[in-house]
């Protein structure tokens, strides 16, 4: 069976950071001083250590040695994020101003004082036109402690380090899997016109609301790893079956290249799964193949393949998730945006990028996490963690409220899916599979995301002229803990009917 992952965590030895030889070279005065980056297990203690410690890890809050340390070992690139604002569609000269600063000291330093024309467009990997930062190249310490310092700086921090590449004790997978599942007959029902629903969307009473609402009229964008070409059914069938008059748009934002300055995307192709199955539970059709439907089958969809797989680490996942943010944003159609990708502590790139869909009047609904037993303590994941989204984890069907085997809780939960059987860990929530004619079953808080999408699709579809914060305070008032939020399971589990009718 699968259990999707929205994150890698490992379980680390702390390690404290070695300390350097700072003291000059007495017998030869006037050599310049060599300094040795950290190890990449070093950097990864500090991170691990602040993750323990205070639940959470900014780059802010290391030394400039600690990202140059980590530069080192992730391509040289660093972000950097300028003007008091984290986005601006029209620049103004006091944000353009701020940009020019911070190129003129990087061109300074980097090129020790040679003046070169073209030397601002050598450091320059990648400018967005909306979000406030720029991607350069950095290969000194004076430079992260001359940037460190100046005022029009948001924030340093070096994108191209992936924290997982340097683990050896992965404990989980990242969460690709393309193989199709045996599904127990009784994790599903058959509804006209010989369509499967999963027995998770009966204890959300979603076939019951089906009566007032299917989604119709509300796009939902993934942000997620593509759809596979190899799914009919969410692609030239999209439209089959009850399921009609919507259609199903594919986009490519992800580079799968080690080189950063790389800019040709490998197109809207699921080659992981596990977008796939996201798509496929938010909208895949009420079909007439005897195939599971998606929670929203008359919702379009608009999706993203932004990562290479679940953990949105390195440069290229970054730089995809916040090009897919802000080409969602700037769409006047798509009302939700489902993320069932993250990491354990943020970018903030992604973050601004966040921000500015939020600023647009989007919902935007991610995964609380998702790894081993052994790991869940890390709480609720980035991006879920952040003010502008709604986070969404998975419980079983079990007495009370208990998260699934592999799912993360904390005080950032708003909501929870019933998507696993307490009495088997294998038996999740059922839905279409990568192939044609495959079924497969997906667990975690990224089932429980898409779920959580698809039911907002409902309930926003029956009252289209409502705002964000309208469906927000029916989803809340429609769940199962309401009007009181517990500590780790948020408002509870939605009841899709009662937020219908």
């Amino acid at each position: 069976m699968k259990q999707f992952n929205v994150l890698i965590i490992s379980l680390l030895v702390l390690l404290g950071s070695c300390s350097k030889n700072d003291e000059p070279d007495k017998a030869l005065p006037d050599k310049p001083i060599s300094v040795e980056p950290l190890t990449p297990r070093e950097i990864n203690a500090i991170i691990d250590k602040s993750l323990r410690t205070k639940g959470s890890f900014e780059w802010k809050d290391v030394d400039p040695y600690v990202i140059w340390s980590a530069l080192q070992h992730g391509q040289n690139i660093l972000t950097v994020g300028y003007s008091e604002t984290p986005f601006s569609e029209v620049k103004d000269a006091k944000t353009l101003d701020a940009k020019e600063q911070i190129l003129e000291i990087v061109e300074s330093i980097e090129s020790d004082g040679v003046n070169d024309a073209k030397s601002q467009e050598k450091i320059i990997v990648y400018e967005p036109k909306i979000i406030n930062y720029v991607d350069i190249i950095v290969t000194k310490l004076e430079t992260v402690e001359a940037l460190k310092h100046n005022k029009s700086v948001r924030y340093l921090e070096p994108t191209g380090y992936r924290y997982f590449a340097h683990e050896t004790m992965v404990k989980s997978s990242s969460g690709c899997d393309k193989s199709g599942s045996t599904i127990n007959p009784n994790d599903f029902s058959t509804f006209a016109p010989n369509s499967q629903v999963s027995w998770t969307y009966f204890k959300h009473n979603i076939p019951q609301a089906w009566e007032y609402s299917t989604g119709q009229g509300i796009t939902v964008g993934l942000i997620d790893t593509g759809i596979s070409p190899d799914q009919p059914l969410l692609g030239s069938n999209f439209n089959q079956g009850y399921s009609s008059g919507r259609f199903i748009q594919k986009y490519g934002t992800y580079v799968n290249s080690i080189w950063p300055w790389e800019t040709k995307t490998d197109g809207p192709n699921d080659q992981c799964g596990h977008g796939t199955l996201m798509g496929a539970t938010i909208a895949s059709p009420r079909n007439s193949v005897n195939m599971p439907a998606g929670v929203a089958y008359n919702c379009n969809l608009v999706a993203y393949r932004a990562t290479g797989d679940v953990v949105i680490d390195g440069y290229h996942e970054k730089r995809g998730v916040a090009q897919a943010l802000t080409e969602l944003a700037n769409r006047n159609d798509v009302r939700i945006i489902s993320m069932s990708i993250g990491h354990i502590f943020s970018a903030s790139n992604v973050s601004d990028a966040i921000k500015y869909a939020y600023s647009k009047g989007k919902m935007l609904i991610a995964a609380g996490g998702t790894s081993t037993t052994f790991t869940n303590w890390a709480g609720v994941i980035f991006p879920a963690n952040m003010e502008e989204t709604i986070a969404v984890t998975g419980i079983t069907d079990g007495a009370g409220y208990t998260e699934c085997a592999v799912c993360h809780k904390g005080s950032k939960i708003d909501f929870t899916v019933i998507m696993q059987r307490a009495s088997d860990s294998d038996r999740t929530s059922v839905c279409l599979g990568y192939y044609n004619n495959d079924r497969s079953y997906v667990g975690g808080s990224s089932v429980s995301t898409a779920t959580t999408a698809g039911i907002a699709a409902l309930i926003w579809a029956k009252n289209p002229t409502w705002t964000r914060q309208q469906v927000l305070d029916k989803m809340k008032q429609s769940a199962s803990l309401y009007p009181n939020r517990h500590p780790d399971f948020g408002w509870g589990s939605i009841n899709a009917l009662a937020a219908v009718q």
